[in-house]
């Protein structure tokens, strides 16, 4: 029987951006040059910057994130950086995912880490 989730359904570059956004967030630096930075980083793959901010106001506009101005800062000649964090339904839907993937690959841990 197919079912829609209460929780929306999240691509793998959402889930990227969304657990990239988390990270910084803890360090209140979840702007998107750093989570650019941060999904090359952890998973290896070079991402443009225009698809994470594509995927930022996407992720925005379904309401799973929160944006914000943040103060001029001198590095950047006095320009302001937009900040993001997650909102309630950004961190359930991130986690109905995570649960999702690890309830499929339960059983397969040896053959997935094989190399």
């Amino acid at each position: 029987m197919w079912f829609k989730p209460d929780t929306p359904v999240l691509g793998d570059f959402e889930q990227l951006v969304l657990l990239g956004v988390r990270r910084l967030e803890l360090r209140e630096s979840a702007y998107g040059a750093a989570i650019r930075q941060e999904i090359h980083a952890r998973s290896g793959r070079d991402v443009s910057i225009n698809a994470v901010y594509t995927t930022l106001e996407r992720l925005e506009s379904k309401g799973l994130l929160e944006s914000w101005i943040g103060e001029p800062t001198p590095q950047r000649g006095g320009r302001r950086r937009k900040f993001y964090a997650l909102r309630p339904a950004g961190v359930a839907a991130l986690r109905f995912a995570y649960q999702s993937f690890s309830r499929m690959a339960d059983g397969l841990h040896d053959w997935l880490e094989a190399k």
